[in-house]
């Protein structure tokens, strides 16, 4: 395995976008950070003593829909998964994120205004080596017909598998080596999606609040309601492939291992997490 410096981003920048489950408007900023700082939310709304959330596993406290941080003091940052993927995509290790509102933006319900807005930034290239996590035994977990486990490998893998009952999804599998160019080309643009009848239930829980045809995908009985169709084929586990990613980066460094996911959701992804570092003879730090 090639090792790689720390890189950051050259300079502050920022948008705006809509929560999908607040419905407010929020402000985000990216600026970048030191060597060794990883990734960390800042809450800018908030007194500057309690604002700040790391994006790691363990502060994760809620996955409905979306995986929610919070610090000691229950300062929250929702719906992280789609900007830590392109976080990943971008290969940035170190990153301040000033957001003045609890939910990351929706953007278009994929990774890929996150991807531009860090390429317009630029990327620093930083003088320190980038520490990865190596996986050194086979570690699994399995709940509720879902599965996930992961293995040694010289790369990062992900093999994904979703099954939904219904005629648009069914079940589809997609395999994915990492590299920087297949992350932006077949999995950046892929979207959030959900199902018609199952708005009204999210409305009742306060949820899906700013969500629209113009950040999700969204199916009914005869299929995909967008008027512009889907972005790939089999978009659905594209993007399910892409939140996967997002959630797997709360390790807090890159993974050296092969996922296989079977029907993953934020609430499994992260539970693999606490299986695989729990277990120190299972991974090293290099």
């Amino acid at each position: 395995m090639i090792v790689t410096s720390q890189k950051t981003i050259n300079s502050k920048i920022s948008c705006s976008g809509v929560g999908l489950h607040s419905g407010v408007d929020v402000l985000i900023s990216l600026l970048p950070a030191s060597c060794d700082t990883g990734i960390v939310f800042k809450r800018t709304d908030v007194d500057a003593d309690k604002s700040i959330i790391k994006a790691f596993y363990k502060n994760v406290v809620a996955t409905n829909l979306g995986t929610t941080i919070a610090n000691e003091f229950g300062v929250k940052v929702s719906t992280i998964e789609h900007l830590m993927a392109a976080i990943w995509g971008c290969g940035i290790d170190n990153l301040v994120i000033e957001i003045n509102g609890p939910e990351v933006p929706i953007m278009d319900g994929s990774s890929e205004p996150f991807v531009f807005l860090i390429e317009c930034a630029g990327i620093n290239i930083q003088d320190k080596p980038r520490q990865v996590i190596e996986i050194m035994k086979k570690v699994s977990i399995e709940e509720n017909g879902k599965s996930i486990e992961v293995s040694p490998s010289k790369e990062f893998a992900i093999d994904l598998h979703i099954d939904f009952d219904h005629k648009q999804i069914q079940q589809q599998k997609f395999d994915y080596v990492s590299t920087f160019a297949s992350f932006k080309n077949d999995l950046c643009r892929a979207r959030t999606f959900g199902f018609k009848h199952e708005i009204e239930q999210m409305h009742s829980m306060g949820l899906a609040k700013g969500g629209s045809l113009d950040n999700a995908i969204l199916i009914d009985d005869n299929g995909v309601v967008n008027e512009e169709g889907l972005r790939y084929g089999d978009e659905f586990v594209r993007h399910k492939t892409l939140d996967f990613i997002g959630d797997i980066y709360l390790a807090g460094h890159y993974i050296i291992g092969h996922f296989k996911a079977s029907k993953s959701g934020h609430a499994i992804n992260n539970k693999i997490l606490h299986e695989l570092f729990k277990d120190e003879s299972a991974w090293r730090l290099i």
